[in-house]
């Protein structure tokens, strides 16, 4: 059977692509999930406190701001491929030194690079996914999603293998990064030598306007929600709820666990229920959780109330990126680069304001507000869902 050509001239991507799409989310979600593992080693090599520590690990957030701006006109000017290869190479080579430097200065360079490189890849990765799954013809966008959550459990996972078997951080390191450049190498052979459905090329970076600004709004107020989870579910279990900080981390994985199971559900749910349906009930089910966890009369409880914002907010992020690739104000390239960013920010401010509301007030109300302000997702749904292609 002939490939159909696209208007650019390559031909329509198929199940190779989305399979090397798949490959590319679950690399960066390996890579994210083994930094993470060498947090606590690299606090004690360089013997920061924790405000030095933080201050260090923004490093990582400025550079992934910087770059994913530029990451769209980069993959529409060289091909996803190019930047995710290249890209990725650099993420995955510098996990090596970043399990044994113990310079701040060093470290600090390092991870400037570390994000800076690794929002690049997740932006070309998204422009990558949102033409993918225009070629497939059906929703797609959750389980490439998912495949990033994959990640995250498979390197948290083989790294604290590695770790308990006595394997040192440098050496379980170089394993990891061996097992990385494979799966880059795999997945480039099929990733798209293009970045923009229509390959002309493009200014380095455009101002996000429109629907776009709207739409990387909302990733904003999702992101937020999660970064909350990441960063705060712990503290609260155990300041609001009276868990013992050893099972604190209960609460993070009852979310991440149910996101998982959420995105690799939500091709199916998406095509079933349709995008408007699926940011309604996905919206009311995140700030039903918030609201669950807050004032839940069983302590044990609010971990269903963890699991029902996982749930819910599994979808949103996927059906988002599919809006932004249906718009029609800007390149997808550069909205796709523009809700990276503006919605990346959620991630990295939301949860510090979180600290200086809850000290005025409490946790608990913190994480009430956090649910009253996603309800401008299901309120929007109709809205964004009815971007057409």
């Amino acid at each position: 059977m002939t490939d159909t050509i696209l208007e650019n001239g390559h031909a329509k991507p198929g199940r190779p692509e989305q399979l090397a799409t798949r490959l590319s989310f679950f690399f960066i979600g390996v890579t994210l999930a083994n930094w993470a593992a060498l947090v606590p080693f690299a606090k004690v090599r360089t013997g920061l406190d924790d405000t030095w520590l933080g201050f260090l690990l923004l490093c990582l957030g400025a550079g992934s701001i910087i770059a994913m701006p530029l990451s769209g006109a980069l993959s529409t000017r060289f091909g996803c491929r190019t930047v995710i290869l290249a890209c990725g190479l650099v993420v995955a080579l510098l996990l090596l030194p970043l399990s044994f430097l113990n310079s701040g200065i060093l470290m600090a360079v390092s991870l400037f690079v570390f994000g800076a490189t690794i929002g690049a890849c997740e932006v070309a990765m998204n422009i990558q996914a949102v033409i993918v799954e225009k070629g497939g013809g059906r929703p797609l966008m959750s389980g490439f999603h998912g495949c990033f959550s994959l990640g995250g459990f498979a390197g948290a996972g083989g790294m604290s293998v590695l770790l308990s078997l006595g394997v040192s951080p440098v050496a379980a390191t170089l394993v990891i990064v061996i097992a990385l450049i494979l799966i880059l190498l795999a997945a480039s052979r099929r990733n798209l030598a293009y970045g923009n459905e229509g390959g002309a090329r493009s200014p380095l970076f455009v101002m996000p306007h429109g629907i776009v600004v709207f739409i990387g709004f909302l990733c904003f107020v999702i992101f937020l929600a999660e970064g909350a989870m990441l960063d705060w579910s712990g503290q609260f279990l155990v300041s609001q709820r009276g868990f013992d900080p050893t099972t604190a981390g209960t609460g993070y994985s009852a979310f991440a666990i149910a996101m998982t199971v959420g995105r690799f559900a939500g091709d199916w749910i998406v095509a079933h229920l349709g995008r408007a349906r699926v940011m309604a009930l996905g919206g009311l089910g995140v700030t039903l959780g918030f609201l669950a966890a807050v004032l839940a009369p069983v302590d044990a409880a609010s971990l269903l109330g963890f699991i029902l914002i996982g749930l819910g907010a599994s979808n949103i992020v996927p059906v988002l990126y599919t809006a932004t690739g249906a718009q029609k104000v800007m390149s997808p390239s550069h909205a796709v680069a523009a809700i990276t960013t503006i919605g990346y920010a959620g991630i990295l401010l939301g949860p510090a304001v979180i600290g200086p509301v809850s000290d005025w007030t409490s946790l608990s109300f913190a994480f009430g507000l956090i649910g009253a302000l996603v309800l401008v997702i299901p309120l929007s749904a109709r809205f964004i869902a009815g971007q057409k292609s």
